[in-house]
């Protein structure tokens, strides 16, 4: 049995890395008691596969964890457990069974959605901020220099921005850029698209809201791609 599971990452544990990441849900599941099964060979590890990584420091509303079992396992009470056994901040929000045979997390996931809040002295730069992103999505070619295998490339990452937009509080000094980022030939990541804009950000907040798979001519997030599912809410982290 394979079951996919969607969980948050809020508030100060966003300063953990990937790797605590996954040992937190080893921790977790193995108080849970949670069936994992376990690779074979001198050191045994649990299968367990991430989707993609989240920088540190970013929040998450929706990140997902495939896991293999040794053996069926009620959703519910697989739920009930592993929520009982992680920190405050990491959210369990829903468990599926996943078919085998599905393409990777890592691969599957074609693009992301972000929001970057940012803040400015005075509202002449929230409008400034907003004004660039525009710039950015009318131009043909955006290129920005990146490290690939110990050298410097320059690439163009004007087709990963796939719509980006900026809501704005003028009177708090403060926006919003709503974007998505394709992750199909390099991820591009929220950093990237800042550093290729032509004005400052002062980022206060970061948080991955989406990730998506392309189906068809539509796209599904990974949680809708599972056979059958148990889920809940739970309290987030401010």
């Amino acid at each position: 049995m394979i079951i996919r599971l969607r969980y948050n990452k809020l508030g100060k544990i966003r300063f953990i890395g990937h790797r605590d990441v996954a040992r937190v849900f080893e921790r977790a599941m193995r108080g849970a008691q949670v069936p994992v099964a376990y690779s074979e060979g001198f050191s045994p590890r649990p299968k367990l596969a991430f989707g993609l990584a989240l920088s540190v420091g970013y929040e998450s509303d929706n990140e997902y964890l495939d896991v293999v079992l040794s053996q069926d396992t009620d959703l519910e009470q697989l739920l009930a457990g592993i929520t009982k056994t992680l920190p405050e901040g990491i959210g369990l929000l829903e468990v599926g069974e996943v078919q085998r045979g599905q393409t990777s997390l890592m691969e599957a996931v074609t693009s992301c959605d972000w929001h970057i809040d940012y803040r400015c002295a005075d509202a002449r730069g929230v409008q400034e901020i907003a004004d660039s992103v525009e710039r950015l999505i009318a131009a043909d070619t955006v290129t920005i220099t990146r490290e690939r295998k110990g050298k410097t490339v320059e690439d163009d990452i004007r087709p990963d921005v796939l719509s980006a937009k900026v809501f704005m509080k003028p009177e708090q000094a403060t926006g919003r850029i709503v974007t998505e980022l394709s992750t199909e030939r390099r991820s591009l990541r929220p950093a990237e698209l800042l550093s290729a804009l032509d004005s400052n950000v002062d980022v206060a907040k970061l948080r991955r809201v989406h990730q998506w798979i392309s189906h068809g001519e539509a796209r599904i997030e990974p949680h809708e791609a599972v056979v059958s599912r148990a889920a809940h809410s739970v309290g987030s982290a401010s």
